[in-house]
C-alpha cells in the first residue's frame, strides 16, 4: 500500500472507481492502471482475466506492488518473475500461490525496470541502506499476462521508508512513461533474450550480467528448481525435474518475447559437471544457445 500510494502521489491519476473485483484508478493520460484487491495478491489466480472481465479493459503486463519478506531481514530493493517451476506434485495449487510445475510469462520490462532501479537507487543513497538485487522465479498467482512482482523487505521498517517506495514510484513513472517522457522495455518483436539457470535464490551471478549488458530478459531459475538426479543403469541422461522446469522457463519467456532470440546464461559453479553438461545439450537440442558472461558485457 505505500507503494502504490507513491506512484498514485507521482503522476496524475483519476478517481478511484469500484468494481467488484477491487478499486481502481486509471492515469489520467496513459493506459495504465491501479488495481486495490483485498485478497492476498499471491493467491489471486487470474486477477488479470477477472480484471479485464470486470472493467471492458485489455492489460499487456501486470506489475504486482509488493513487499518482500526474508529469512535474513535484510533490507532489499528488489524484483523478480513468477511461476512454481519444479514444484510438485505438478498441476496442484502451490503452498505460495499459483499451480505447480505452472511460470507465468515475465514481463518484457524486467531488464529495463532492474537498470533502472539500480540507477535511481544509487543516484538516491540507497545503496548503502538496501541490497539492490533480483530474485528468481518464485510464488503465485497463476495468471496468463507477462507479470513481475516489485518489492521492498524485509521488515516492517524498510516496508514503511518513503524513501524506498519513491525509488520504485520514480522508477515505473519513467519506465511506464507516466510523466511526459518515453515509455522504455516496450518489446517490439526482435532481440536478444537471457534466461537464467542456476545459482541461488538472489541470482548473483545473472544480475550481474544483467546490469552491464543490453539485452532483454527472461525467467531465472535458481538450483532448488532445477532438481537432477545421478543417472543410473546406464543412463546418460539425469532423472529429476530440470528438464521440465527449463521447459517450462523457456516457453514463458518465448510467450512474452515473440520472435526474440532465446539465450541462456549458466552459473556454471553451482552445477556439478554431469549437470551443466546435460543441461547445456537440453538447451542446444531446443535452440537455446548458451553464452557465457564476458560475451554478455558486449551485448
Amino acid at each position: 500500500m505505500n507503494l502504490a500510494r507513491a506512484l498514485s502521489e507521482s503522476s496524475d491519476w483519476q478517481n478511484t472507481e469500484d468494481f467488484a473485483h477491487g478499486r481502481v484508478r486509471r492515469h489520467a493520460k496513459m493506459p495504465v492502471t491501479i488495481l486495490e484487491i483485498d485478497e492476498l495478491h499471491i493467491h489471486a489466480d487470474n486477477i488479470d482475466r477477472i480484471h479485464m472481465d470486470e472493467t471492458g479493459s485489455m492489460i499487456d503486463e501486470v506489475l504486482v506492488l509488493s513487499r518482500h519478506v526474508s529469512s535474513t531481514n535484510t533490507p532489499a530493493i528488489t524484483l523478480h518473475a513468477i511461476g512454481l517451476p519444479g514444484e510438485s506434485p505438478p498441476g496442484e495449487k502451490g503452498v505460495s500461490g499459483g499451480v505447480n510445475g505452472y511460470v507465468v510469462p515475465p514481463s518484457p520490462r524486467f531488464a529495463s525496470l532492474y537498470r533502472k532501479m539500480l540507477e535511481v537507487a544509487r543516484k538516491n543513497g540507497l545503496e548503502e541502506d538496501f541490497d539492490l538485487t533480483m530474485e528468481t522465479t518464485h510464488h503465485g498467482p497463476k495468471l496468463d499476462t507477462p507479470t513481475l512482482y516489485i518489492e521492498i523487505g524485509s521488515t516492517k521498517s524498510e516496508w514503511n521508508r518513503k524513501d524506498a517506495a519513491l525509488v520504485w514510484s520514480s522508477v515505473i513513472c519513467e519506465v511506464l512513461g507516466l510523466n511526459g517522457g518515453a515509455s522504455q522495455g516496450d518489446w517490439k518483436g526482435s532481440g536478444s533474450v537471457m534466461v537464467g539457470f542456476g545459482g541461488g535464490h538472489y541470482a548473483p551471478r545473472h544480475k550481474s550480467v544483467v546490469e552491464l549488458g543490453n539485452f532483454w530478459l527472461g525467467h531465472v531459475l535458481a538450483n532448488y528448481s532445477l532438481r537432477f538426479e545421478q543417472p543410473e543403469d546406464g543412463s546418460e541422461i539425469p532423472g529429476g525435474n530440470w528438464r521440465e522446469s527449463a521447459s517450462a522457463a523457456i516457453e514463458a519467456t518465448r510467450m512474452a518475447f515473440p520472435g526474440g532470440e532465446i539465450f541462456a546464461h549458466l552459473d556454471k559453479k553451482s552445477f556439478r559437471g554431469w549437470q551443466r553438461s546435460s543441461l547445456v545439450k537440453f538447451l542446444e537440442e531446443n535452440d537455446v544457445p548458451v553464452l557465457r558472461g564476458r560475451d554478455l558485457s558486449q551485448e
